[in-house]
């Protein structure tokens, strides 16, 4: 066995006095032994966890599991992650000696054209060491479904590195993440980070894929719950448990110091006691944030922060499944993260909420994609058989959930509006019942949240709304334009009851269906109709919106601009779509355009001086440049007549000031 290292990081080796009901304990070697004990009962869970996590993605399992750690601790060329000038390499702890990582180096070595005998993992004295990798999220549980992504955590002691290797660990991150998102299926995440600040539940400001800190502890509750460990060292923290002894976490950490303690592969990320309800409050703000992506799963886990702030004298829900975890007698399987915290809503719900818990059950079936009858995922619906035991669902129901995925347009708009009426009534009471919360949180982080979540949601004058969608996009087939006296109707298939979408003005009905995902050419049609529009002129102006926005998911907005005013930044002009092309003293004019929080907006003109009252207003403001576009009607005979007569209509406003193309 190798030395055991020594951190001066570590307090020292003092003993310690456990209480418990009925036990008094002074000798630090029964801390040890119960630590020592939980340690085999979680490297158990863990492989079980690793095991679903195979069972559910066979070929990516073994890269994110296997072959990740190895990336990170080779350097050769030809290796994804392979640094030409690197400063010193880099080891994930204790991969020398991982027997399953060693196993398969020579199916590495040759899938990379590496030749030799001997294995790449030598411990070198000058290396940088990573702590270890963990996962956070719904891979290995039964809520890893076809479209998880696997968020990672690579944990290192950033004071052991210098700028150089802080530089080189990224980008050889960087490197690998490139090479992962080109050859798995499943999208895979990296988080560089710092124990010290796990330990502090520094997380930093909002971002794309985080809260900031408008979560904090939540965040580290989740990451408890939730982790497998990859490779690396354990969280001391999950073998902090004995039914009879009241360990806490400082006497584990003395514990863990003592020089005479044999086991050395643990790792401290700090304790963590409870949550303020202030961050409870931002979870909830932060989950609502979420559900614009993927309300099935925001639903889920914002119920949960529900019960958590409607009991705050309960254990945390972490605390809760380690000590079931670590009481598992191997009679049955460990217990599944998600479905633990579903009984607990359920439990909740069952007296107080009857209709929202049936509501949750089936959002839960439909976002975990059970199929009891799918031999290919054994583990998963064993791990789920009992919940849905329990609380049972119809036969009939459990398959017309099954087909969620070819639901019809309408079915799949209602489902997506419930879950959005539902998550705005748990966040009015979380709210309501949470007064002075807000004020008290971070504000940044909760005016970017808010104003994304308005940007999302708030009806505006000529705003064109996003769908309430499920999960992604919505299942449709085609799409059929009508005319129905002066209103322009959009029909799903062959639903011609209930419109899409319906607006006097066929432009702001062909920017609804860019924005939201549903414009392929070959799947809309138009019914015919008396106007001047043909369906290729239709399909022209998607084509040139789709081109110049893109659609509401595609926008990369900076977070700082939620903390601006709102302002134009792109702007296309549209001219004489619906008149006749002979008419020369006329110019009827649309404007689509965006602002800085990613709206969508279309305003029709009547008048040039209409429209160059608006151009003035949208491209004032010192430095500030609007991009913008025109388009014209390009079907018709007249067209080279229509485009010279748009030029000099629009030259004196759309090309002065600061507002050029």
């Amino acid at each position: 066995m190798a030395a055991k290292p020594r951190s001066p990081a570590r307090p020292g080796k003092e003993a310690t006095s456990v209480q418990g009901p009925g036990f008094n304990v002074s000798d630090i070697k029964t801390v040890q032994r119960v630590l020592s004990h939980n340690k085999r009962k979680f490297l158990e869970y863990n492989n079980f966890r690793k095991n679903v996590f195979s069972e559910l993605a066979p070929g990516d399992c073994d890269a994110i599991l296997y072959m990740l750690p190895w990336l990170l601790s080779v350097n050769e060329p030809g290796v994804p992650g392979y640094l030409d000038r690197i400063k010193a390499p880099f080891r994930v702890y204790g991969i020398e000696t991982t027997k399953e990582i060693r196993s398969r180096e020579g199916e590495f070595k040759k899938r990379f054209g590496i030749r030799g005998k001997g294995s790449l993992l030598k411990s070198a004295p000058t290396s940088f060491t990573i702590l270890g990798l963990y996962t956070i999220g719904s891979v290995g549980s039964v809520s890893q479904t076809s479209e998880s992504d696997c968020d990672i955590w690579l944990c290192i002691d950033k004071s052991h590195f210098d700028k150089t290797a802080w530089r080189q660990i990224n980008q050889k991150v960087n490197l690998i993440k490139d090479w992962m998102d080109q050859n798995l299926k499943i999208p895979v995440y990296f988080f560089v980070s710092d124990i010290t600040a796990i330990r502090e539940c520094r997380f930093g400001s909002v971002d794309a894929e985080s809260s900031g800190s408008t979560q904090q502890n939540v965040l580290k509750e989740e990451f408890y719950r939730t982790c497998i460990v990859i490779a690396g060292k354990l969280p001391l923290w999950w073998l902090c448990y004995d039914p009879h002894l009241q360990i806490q976490y400082n006497d584990a950490l003395s514990a863990v110091a003592d020089e005479d303690y044999w086991e050395y592969d643990l790792v401290d990320f700090g304790d963590i006691e409870s949550v303020s309800r202030k961050e409870y409050f931002g979870g909830a703000l932060w989950q609502l944030h979420k559900s614009l992506s993927n309300p099935l799963k925001s639903i889920i886990k914002m119920s949960l922060l529900k019960v958590l702030l409607d009991a705050p004298q309960d254990a945390l829900m972490c605390h809760r499944f380690r000590e079931k975890v670590l009481s598992c007698d191997g009679a049955k399987p460990f217990p599944d993260f998600s479905i633990f915290t579903m009984r607990a809503i359920a439990e909740n719900y069952r007296s107080t909420k009857p209709k929202a818990l049936n509501f949750l059950i089936e959002c839960l079936y439909i976002r975990c994609e059970i199929n009891p009858y799918n031999r290919n995922q054994k583990l998963k619906n064993r791990l789920a058989g009992d919940f849905f035991r329990d609380y049972p669902l119809n036969k009939d129901r459990q398959k017309v959930l099954r087909d969620a995925g070819s639901w019809k347009f309408q079915d799949q708009l209602k489902l997506g509006d419930r879950l959005f009426r539902l998550l705005l009534e748990i966040y009015r009471e979380i709210a309501d019942n949470q007064g002075g919360i807000e004020s008290e949180s971070d504000r940044r982080d909760l005016t970017i949240i808010g104003r994304k979540i308005s940007a999302f949601y708030l009806k505006k004058d000529f705003k064109v709304p996003v769908l309430q969608t499920p999960k992604g996009r919505l299942n449709i087939s085609t799409l059929s334009l009508r005319l129905d006296k002066d209103i322009w109707r959009l029909f799903s298939g062959n639903d011609n009851a209930t419109p899409v979408v319906s607006s006097r003005d066929i432009v702001h009905g062909i920017a609804f269906v860019v924005w939201n995902r549903l414009f392929v050419s070959g799947r809309l049609n138009m019914r015919p109709n008396p106007s001047n529009i043909t369906l290729q002129e239709v399909l022209n102006l998607g084509r040139k919106i789709t081109q110049f926005f893109g659609d509401y998911g595609s926008q990369e907005i900076d977070y700082t601009s939620y903390l601006q005013t709102e302002t134009i930044d792109k702007m296309l002009v549209i001219v004489g779509l619906e008149q006749s092309p002979w008419d020369s003293k006329n110019r009827d004019v649309r404007v689509v355009y965006t602002n800085g929080w990613g709206e969508l907006f279309v305003r029709r003109f009547k008048t040039l001086a209409e429209y160059e009252s608006f151009s003035r207003e949208a491209t004032s403001g010192g430095d500030r440049r609007v991009e913008m576009a025109h388009h014209v009607l390009r079907n018709a005979t007249a067209y080279e007549k229509i485009i010279e007569r748009t030029k000099q209509d629009l030259m004196p406003s759309l090309f002065s000031g600061k507002g050029r193309p």
